[in-house]
């Protein structure tokens, strides 16, 4: 079986947050720390760094640096079955609202109702597909790796076009993708869909509620406030945690780094990436251009191999 817990954001695999790796796991937080200084005249800076990720996360950006200016196996498989019209169950219905906890939104089944979309909901439907299950003839196993690729490759992919927004202003948000397929026993009776649904992740193991419609939320400034990326504290420091904007916070992800090259780049590369651009991106959301504060999480090697080529500008908020 796909291992149960998969999100996916319109980005490398964040999840999580940052990349979005195409299978069902969150992605990590950001892992290391770069502090500075900048006030008037003066400059001091302080680094650190680590290529080690934490456990899930709603973001999945990288290393972190902040600045003050002043699964599965292959799956069974066998001879496709021709499914009965009395075994083809309905296809979930796009642009269902459902209201799921955490871990039933990143369980790979489920079995909730939906609830109407104008009531508290967590989670809405926004495509539904078919499996390419068959292979040759044969029918692969609906928990196979090829299969359970297919739907995590495909959902985030549409979930830009469906918020709105560029890939950037999805990689700047809490809204990530999640996905459901039939169990084992649904598929064996015929049933051959996928469904992808919008979540934003409102903090650590905890969703927040949706507008009743998310259709083109992110190409509003509205949309990019309420589900935005913010953190609780600065990047690096020991309470910092990524919250959605519509929580308390007090820093704010304001800004996409894009790394290039084929691998990774190293961490003192990594890191140094952002510091010009974040630097500027704070120096813009200060009312005083001379004293200022700033952030950046760069991703980890982990991070990058799974598609994380990018880092993120913070700012005080």
């Amino acid at each position: 079986m796909v291992p149960p817990g998969r999100v996916g954001g319109g980005q490398p695999s964040f999840g999580v947050l940052g990349g979005d790796r195409p299978v069902r796991r969150l992605l990590p937080l950001a892992a290391g720390v770069l502090t500075g200084v900048l006030a008037l005249a003066g400059c001091s800076g302080g680094g650190g760094s680590s290529d080690s990720a934490p456990g899930p996360s709603s973001a999945g950006s990288g290393a972190t640096g902040s600045s003050s200016a002043g699964s599965g196996g292959t799956g069974s498989v066998s001879p496709a079955p021709t499914p009965s019209r009395a075994t083809q169950a309905p296809s979930p219905e796009e642009r269902a609202c459902y209201r799921l906890s955490y871990a039933q939104a990143v369980a790979p089944t489920t079995a909730a109702h939906s609830v109407p979309c104008g009531r508290s909901h967590t989670s809405m439907t926004f495509a539904v597909g078919r499996l390419a299950a068959v292979v040759d003839g044969h029918l692969l196993a609906v928990d196979s790796r090829r299969v359970q690729q297919q739907v995590a490759t495909t959902c985030p992919r549409r979930l830009t076009s469906y918020v709105g927004g560029t890939a950037d202003d999805l990689r700047l948000s809490m809204l990530r993708s999640v996905w459901f397929t039939p169990t084992v026993a649904q598929s064996d009776a015929g049933q051959d869909w996928f469904r992808c649904d919008v979540i934003a992740v409102a903090a650590d193991g905890r969703l927040a509620p949706l507008a009743p419609r998310m259709a083109g939320v992110l190409g509003t400034s509205q949309g990019q406030d309420r589900f935005g990326m913010c953190g609780t504290a600065e990047p690096g420091a020991a309470d910092f945690a990524r919250v959605v904007c519509s929580r308390p916070h007090s820093w704010r992800a304001v800004q996409v780094v894009h790394l290039t090259g084929g691998s990774y780049p190293g961490t003192a590369a990594a890191r140094d990436a952002g510091q010009g651009p974040c630097q500027d991106a704070g120096r813009a959301a200060a009312a005083d251009t001379l004293d200022f504060r700033w952030g950046y999480q760069w991703p980890t090697r982990q991070q990058w191999a799974d598609g994380q080529h990018y880092g993120l500008c913070w700012v005080p908020d």
